[in-house]
């Protein structure tokens, strides 16, 4: 039987999910649930990958994961792959862990990433394992209601500004918003035996079959790459959106930030996966050190800045329509 299809682009979303082999557990003690929330702060250092939320449950975990630079099953590999190595080491086991790969899920973003946030961190309290939510100490709904730093390596801000602009409001709004339980359409789709590759609007649902599945006829060539739009394009849509030249894009002074350069570059990163030096050598750039800046201090400033998520959001809307 053929694997099936992994569907990856840059910034995608996913619902992620695995399961020990035969039902048997994949956390046995307290090291073991530890081990593997270390091992997801590792893996968003090693492989750029933001984890909005996680749930780990004795005998499977959920994920919901965002992949700037489309390296879905890159990621999973590893994270399974030392997990399992790990488990095995401190229980003196051999042999596989999980039943399988990994079960992936793309969503699409807003409405349907929340409606997944919460299934996911309600799952404890669905299966009998603690009668209230904010108990349970392996998920990262704490996360969600802490100002504590020791969350900030979690992926939350974004989610939670999807609530309101200011902390305190969006925290309580997301309480709210998971005590109500999840719909029973959104249960319905978990409980089916052969879950959906994507899930989210028919518009996109249209998107991803028009985009990706035409594609797996062309196995020589990485999906990654057959949708990555073009260089010049990026930069044209990024120099209209701010009503700039393109001589703007290029102007680099000290102590002054150059908003439409950083994004244009953080776009060619994310979007194209060009490497460092390719995007250093572009804009002039010595030091690789200082694109990887650029590239985090604009993803952080949008994580804060409602008006600059908007705007990159529609600069990326535009380069899809003319890839349409």
């Amino acid at each position: 039987m053929s694997r099936p299809l992994r569907i990856e682009y840059p910034d995608a979303w996913y619902h992620v999910m695995n399961k020990g082999r035969r039902g048997e557990p994949v956390f046995r003690t307290h090291n073991d649930y530890n081990s593997f929330v270390g091992l997801l702060k590792e893996t968003i250092e090693m492989w750029n990958v933001r984890v909005a939320a996680y749930c780990l449950m004795p005998t499977h975990y959920h994920l919901v994961i965002q992949t700037p630079d489309a390296n879905l099953s890159r990621c999973m590999r590893h994270v399974n792959g030392i997990y399992t190595q790990r488990f095995n080491r401190n229980h003196l086991l051999n042999g596989q862990l999980f039943r399988g790969r990994y079960k992936a899920i793309l969503v699409e973003g807003d409405s349907y990433l929340l409606e997944l946030v919460r299934y996911v961190h309600r799952n404890p309290l669905e299966a009998g394992l603690v009668k209230e939510l904010d108990k349970y100490r392996w998920s990262s709904h704490q996360g969600y209601l802490s100002d504590s730093r020791k969350w900030d390596w979690l992926y939350k801000d974004f989610i939670l500004s999807l609530f309101s602009i200011e902390k305190a409001i969006a925290s309580k709004m997301y309480k709210g918003f998971v005590s109500k339980g999840v719909p029973e359409e959104i249960n319905g789709i978990f409980l089916r035996e052969k879950l959906p590759s994507a899930l989210g609007s028919d518009r996109f649902l249209d998107w991803v079959k028009s985009s990706f599945f035409p594609a797996k006829f062309h196995k020589e060539v990485p999906e990654s790459k057959m949708l990555s739009p073009d260089a010049e394009r990026i930069k044209e849509e990024v120099c209209r959106s701010y009503g700039v030249s393109r001589a703007d894009l290029y102007r680099s002074r000290r102590g002054i930030s150059n908003e439409p350069r950083n994004v244009a570059i953080y776009l060619l990163r994310t979007l194209r996966g060009d490497n460092l030096e390719e995007i250093g050598r572009n804009f002039n750039i010595n030091r690789f050190s200082s694109v990887s800046s650029v590239v985090e201090r604009t993803r952080r400033k949008m994580s804060k800045d409602p008006k600059l998520r908007r705007r990159v959001e529609e600069i990326k809307t535009s380069i899809k329509m003319s890839q349409a």
